[in-house]
């Protein structure tokens, strides 16, 4: 039963993380590019392995980012040069998982003859509306819902140094 458990737990923090813009976007993103490279490419298994696995390291770094801020944010209420070197580290992984995330796309993806079915196929304008409205929802989903309130415990990522350091 443990082992359910475990399951459940690592569910939880996953739907935990859909409470941070970041990770929204990121999913939003995956999902758009999942859906091009479905509908216009003939990917083999090995860039569909890539092109997944890509998608799942930048989630798993934005995870862990979150997880990081958390507990950082626990651990003390004082402005610390050390907690906040530690997020800042920790959005730092992000941010190289997700420059290589779009090299990786764009060595997958590139393809001038493709980028023209591409543009034919969004020509027709119901298409083109489904594209828009697809993206609006993205959108929204993005940036309309309110983020969590950060504990104002003064380690804020850019926050003044403490006395003490």
């Amino acid at each position: 039963m443990e082992f359910f458990k475990s399951f459940y737990y690592a569910g939880r923090g996953i739907a935990s993380a859909f409470r941070q813009r970041n990770f929204r976007f990121h999913v939003c993103a995956a999902g758009f590019v999942i859906f091009f490279a479905a509908r216009f490419y003939s990917f083999s298994a090995e860039r569909w392995a890539i092109l997944l696995l890509t998608c799942a390291a930048v989630m798993a770094a934005e995870l862990l980012n979150t997880a990081i801020e958390k507990l950082s944010d626990k651990v003390t209420e004082e402005n610390s040069h050390r907690i906040r070197l530690a997020k800042d580290c920790a959005a730092g992984g992000v941010l190289i998982t997700a420059v290589t995330a779009v090299a990786v796309g764009v060595i997958l993806f590139w393809n001038p003859e493709i980028f023209g079915l591409i543009v034919l196929f969004y020509s027709e304008p119901l298409r083109l509306s489904a594209l828009i409205i697809a993206l609006a929802a993205a959108w929204g989903i993005v940036f309309l819902p309110k983020e969590e309130k950060k504990r104002s415990y003064g380690n804020e990522r850019r926050g003044k140094k403490s006395e003490k350091e």
